[in-house]
């Protein structure tokens, strides 16, 4: 079928290519509606690789998909012809040891949407588990469906900070999931959530928000920022989600003591870190590696208006113009959040 394929590093093009059909007893099969562009899909395309993950032969993008389900297997209760659905990209090995912990997003054999060796969901239709398939509710748009992938990420940061109501959060890095975990983390119960980036339009953006104080490091300074709102105490949680080595550097003049560091971003490179200072402040440090048991929460909250990711979605395109997307992706202008492609 008709897909956006990843040829090689650099090089994409929107033609036929074989992909599975074959719809399974407890699978379903999804006519696509819409694709968000994931930073992970444009760093497949700009690099060709994201650590050990390298696109050795030619891929389809996407994972961040809404569509409508058009067939059903022979064991699959839940859903039904017709029904508007989202679709988490990660499907583990249910038998091993990481999805019988729970932890299933870790499990070394999982399968997740357009990451080497397995293609994406740019195209008409795809085959997914009933059991990874949520159903909208009829006040989510497609648009919004495709959205709970990013936000599941910034929930599962949100939960593993373990915050208590009333915490004052930072978030560095005001991108899609910077942005997305600063909502989660007001959603969580913070009071307040400093949300720091270069970028004005990106900060203007995220200060539409009740609840988040941007800061533009180019005028401000986040550290005196933080400790001018907490007497000096630090704050509660910091999310590290630029990615950005650089964003180590003095990280831990912000947390409080006993508080929390959540990693976030994925550096491409090694960054420096200030073990001493971590253990002075006695700080808890928290890892995210994309999401697990929490797709359905992600949807509940965006679904009960505590939650509006309308906003961060700065433009769409039709599938015919899916490569002008990831080429204007690729530029990283500072007022784009998130693009997304109407594939129906």
């Amino acid at each position: 079928m008709l897909a956006l394929v990843l040829e090689r590093k650099g090089e994409l093009s929107l033609r036929d290519i074989d992909l599975p059909v074959t719809v399974g007893p407890d699978d379903v099969k999804i006519a696509i509606h819409t694709v968000g562009v994931c930073g992970s899909d444009v760093h497949y395309y700009t690099h060709g690789a994201i650590g050990p993950f390298v696109v050795r032969e030619p891929m389809v993008l996407g994972h961040e998909a809404a569509g409508t389900v058009v067939e059903v297997g022979a064991r699959v209760a839940g859903l039904k012809v017709g029904d508007r659905v989202c679709m988490e990209p990660g499907v583990p090995n249910l038998s091993s040891r990481a999805a019988k912990l729970g932890i299933y997003n870790v499990d070394p054999d999982v399968r997740f949407w357009a990451t080497p060796p397995v293609h994406g969901v740019l195209a008409p239709e795809v085959v997914h588990p009933a059991a990874f398939t949520y159903k909208l509710p009829d006040n989510v748009s497609f648009a919004e469906g495709a959205m709970v992938e990013p936000f599941a990420v910034g929930l599962h940061a949100a939960t593993r900070a373990r915050i208590t109501p009333g915490d004052v959060a930072v978030v560095i890095g005001c991108g899609p999931i910077g942005i997305v975990t600063a909502l989660a983390a007001l959603a969580g119960g913070c009071a307040r959530v400093f949300v720091s980036d270069l970028s004005a339009p990106k900060l203007e953006i995220a200060a539409q928000y009740a609840g988040i104080v941007p800061v533009d490091i180019t005028r401000q300074s986040l550290a005196e920022m933080v400790a001018e709102a907490t007497g000096g105490w630090g704050a509660d949680v910091v999310f590290e989600a630029s990615g950005s080595p650089k964003a180590y550097s003095g990280i831990f003049e912000l947390v409080r003591p006993g508080g929390a560091l959540v990693l976030v971003g994925l550096p491409v490179e090694p960054a420096a870190f200030d073990v001493p200072a971590a253990i002075s402040k006695e700080a808890r440090i928290e890892t995210v590696f994309r999401y697990a048991n929490n797709f359905d929460r992600a949807l509940n909250l965006i679904a009960s208006g505590k939650v509006d990711l309308k906003p961060l979605i700065t433009d769409t395109f039709g599938f015919a113009d899916a490569i002008a997307a990831f080429e204007r992706a690729a530029k990283g202008l500072p007022p784009d959040v998130k693009l997304q492609i109407r594939v129906a």
